[in-house]
Parts: structure tokens; C-alpha cells; sequence
């Protein structure tokens, strides 16, 4: 016979300890605040790194020549009437340094490549991929990655006299880059903050030295709709939850399966506000994730109470109904959760950016909801039943059998 585990004993303990998180959180908000992506914060985010340039490359002729860069290679497209219509491919590792490399490049028609320092290794090497990679009489830059010629103090100090700035370091060896992010007033446009940002950036550093990787702008109106919206289908996935629950289960355990949800929220923004995770739709599409995945968890809890308030018999009270029915379907909780976070832990360990902070917010989440689906709204319920009688007393098909058994016994 299975063990029955006496999982009353953490409610009480469990529901302190939340309270506690919860409250941190809360402290955390007016303390330091969420850091709001792009998406929900109005501006310019602009990614750059600060390097030397380890070539430029320059085209003159009428067709159009494309550059792009890897990891292992640099590709030039060329193309348009008139032209061989034809693409280049030159591996980094046929090459002994940059200025072998740049010797090759600039066999092709009308294409110059100038190495900055001939000796250089080319290999992990980027285009300034925020700008064009369509080649013309004005260079555009190939930077070595892993060097840099700036600390995130150096780039912030360049900056303070911009209003509205503010610079995070992104990555760390090959990686390293700054995020830049400038508040927009209303009356700003793209072009106006990024000009401000980057030619302040061009003073200190020199222009050939600031590569902008990537930039993302979004206006006052278009943010506050996000926001609004965002906010508005949070309160709809709890509110039509609710109603599920209401419909298949008891009042008491459709506000249970709700303030289970709510409390995994609470504790997915106290992680998300004190480790200072950049909020943007990715990270709320996790915590609408881990909304469907712990009701989930929860209405199999709830439907095994269900089933036992029919089944068991000759039960003194709610309590030895919820530990059975919390002991019954541990192993499955736990079973899921755990296959759910390998795949989820291999997601953060591989990936960069946003979705590694959508997993990290996934494994916070998968955690909390096992947890939240056990204790919080089990705590729940069994404080509402707390003087709970039996209310369908035995179920018929146990009935039967006890009278079958009743009958052949005699």
C-alpha cells in the first residue's frame, strides 16, 4: 500500500514562506524596479561593442556587392546587371592572417580590402551588422570579436552628459558587448536618438572603433498599447481559468487553482526584479507558460481530491482526504516537472539573449508551480473545509461492492 504523506504539516510553514517572497518582491519593485525591455519602455536600444577594426572593405562598380560575416568565413554576394552574378566564399582557416585574407578579397573586380593590422588572426570575426552590408565607396568595418578597448564605466562616462542613458555590459569574452538604452520624451524619433547616442560614442572612441551590432527603437504609443494589452491578456488567461475551474471543480477549488497562479506570478516578478532580467515579451511569454503548465499540474491534484471525496470511506475529516490525494499524485508532479526542466535547463545552457532569459524564467517557474500546485492551493482549500463533512458520502460503485461483499459473506 502506497505511503501516505502528512503534507498538512507544510502548509502553514509554506504559506509564511511565500508571504515572505512575495514581499521581498514587493520591496524590490519600489527599491529597484522591473527593467522593462524595449517592448514595454519607450526608446532606443542600441547593442555595441567598442574594438579596433581589424579591416575595411570599400567597393567601386555598378553592381551591387553584399558582404556578410561568420564565425568561419566571409561571404561577398555580388550581383546586378551587368555583373558575374556570383558568390565568394573565403574561410577564415585558408587564410594565415588578415592580411592574406584581405590580399584574396580584393582580387575580386572593384572590391578593396585594406587590413588595419595585417598579422591579426581573423578568425571569430563581425560586421558592423547594424549598419548596411552592401559594400560602396564609404568602408564599412570587419571587428575581431573577444577584444575590446572599453570597460561598461568607460562607455557609461563617454555618456553622462546624454540625458536618459543607460549602459548595461551584455556577455563576457568573445561576447562582450554593451546595451545601450536611451529614453524617448515623445517627441523623439530613431534617427535623432541614435545620432545622439552614437556620435557622442564617435567623439570618445573614434568612429571606426564603436561597431553597433544591433538596434531596436519603439514609440511612446505604440509601447504603452504593448503594455496595455500585455497586461490585459495576463487578467484574461487568470480570469477564463478560473471559470474552467469553477465549472469542472467546487468554488473553493477554482479559487485555490487561481491563487496558486497568482502566487507563481508573484514569484516569477520577485526573481525577474531582483536579478534585474530586461522584461520583454519573451520573458512574458514564459510566465504565461508557466501559467498553462502549473494549472495543469494543480487539476490533476484537484481531480484526484475529487475522486477520493467519492471513493474514501470512513474518513474523519478533509485532511486525511488531501494527503492521500497529494500522496497519489507526487510522483507524478515531480516526474514531469523534472523532464520538463531537462529540456528546459539544456535551452539555457546552449542559447544566448532572450532565450536564455525565457528559459531561466521557465526553470524559476517549473519549480514554483510544482510547489505552489502541492502547497498554496491545497493550503487553500483546506482552510474553506476546514469543518468539512462528507457532502456525497459513498460513492455507488463502492456501495455495490460493499453490499456484494456484505452478501456473500452471509
Amino acid at each position: 500500500m502506497k505511503k501516505t504523506l502528512n503534507f498538512n504539516k507544510g502548509f502553514i510553514p509554506s504559506v509564511v514562506i511565500s508571504s515572505v517572497i512575495i514581499l521581498f518582491g514587493l520591496v524590490g519593485f519600489f527599491v529597484k524596479g522591473i527593467n522593462f525591455g524595449i517592448d514595454f519602455k519607450p526608446g532606443l536600444i542600441e547593442e555595441v561593442r567598442v574594438t579596433s577594426p581589424a579591416a575595411s572593405m570599400t567597393y567601386s562598380g555598378p553592381a551591387k556587392v553584399a558582404v556578410n560575416v561568420s564565425r568561419s568565413d566571409i561571404e561577398l554576394v555580388v550581383s546586378g546587371t551587368g555583373a558575374e552574378n556570383a558568390t565568394h566564399t573565403f574561410s577564415f582557416n585558408e587564410y594565415q592572417d588578415m592580411g592574406a585574407l584581405a590580399s584574396a578579397v580584393s582580387s575580386i573586380e572593384g572590391v578593396t580590402m585594406t587590413a588595419k593590422d595585417a598579422s591579426a588572426v581573423t578568425y571569430n570575426s563581425f560586421l558592423n551588422s547594424a549598419s548596411t552590408n552592401v559594400l560602396s565607396a564609404s568602408p564599412i568595418y570587419v571587428y575581431p570579436a573577444g577584444v575590446t578597448k572599453a570597460e561598461a564605466d568607460d562607455v557609461r562616462s563617454a555618456l553622462s552628459a546624454v540625458s536618459g542613458v543607460s549602459v548595461k555590459q551584455l556577455g563576457s569574452g568573445d561576447e562582450i558587448s554593451f546595451q545601450i538604452r536611451m529614453l524617448d520624451d515623445g517627441d523623439a524619433t530613431q534617427d535623432s536618438l541614435q545620432s545622439v547616442v552614437e556620435d557622442t560614442l564617435y567623439s570618445k572612441f573614434g568612429k571606426e572603433n564603436v561597431a553597433v551590432v544591433k538596434t531596436d527603437f519603439i514609440g511612446s504609443s505604440f509601447s504603452s498599447s504593448i503594455a496595455k494589452k500585455a497586461a490585459l491578456m495576463l487578467l484574461l488567461t487568470v480570469l477564463f481559468i478560473w471559470v474552467y475551474a469553477a465549472i469542472r471543480f467546487h468554488w473553493d477549488f477554482a479559487l485555490g487553482s487561481v491563487i496558486a497562479l497568482v502566487h507563481d506570478t508573484l514569484v516569477m516578478m520577485t526573481f525577474i526584479i531582483w536579478t534585474q532580467m530586461e522584461f520583454s515579451t519573451t520573458v512574458l511569454a514564459a510566465v504565461l507558460t508557466i501559467i498553462g503548465y502549473s494549472i495543469n499540474a494543480t487539476v490533476v491534484i484537484l481531480d484526484r481530491i475529487r475522486y477520493n471525496l467519492k471513493m474514501m470511506d470512513n474518513v474523519k475529516s478533509f485532511k486525511e482526504i488531501l494527503n492521500q490525494s497529494l500522496s497519489d499524485t507526487l510522483v507524478r508532479s515531480i516526474l514531469t516537472t523534472v523532464t520538463t526542466l531537462i529540456a528546459v535547463i539544456a535551452l539555457f545552457v546552449f542559447t544566448t539573449g532572450t532565450i536564455k532569459d525565457f528559459s531561466l524564467a521557465l526553470i524559476v517557474g517549473l519549480l514554483c508551480g510544482m510547489y505552489s500546485s502541492i502547497f498554496i492551493s491545497s493550503s487553500f482549500i483546506m482552510a474553506c473545509r476546514k469543518n468539512w463533512k462528507p457532502e456525497f458520502g459513498v460513492h455507488h460503485s463502492l456501495k455495490k461492492a460493499q453490499a456484494e461483499a456484505q452478501n456473500d459473506a452471509e
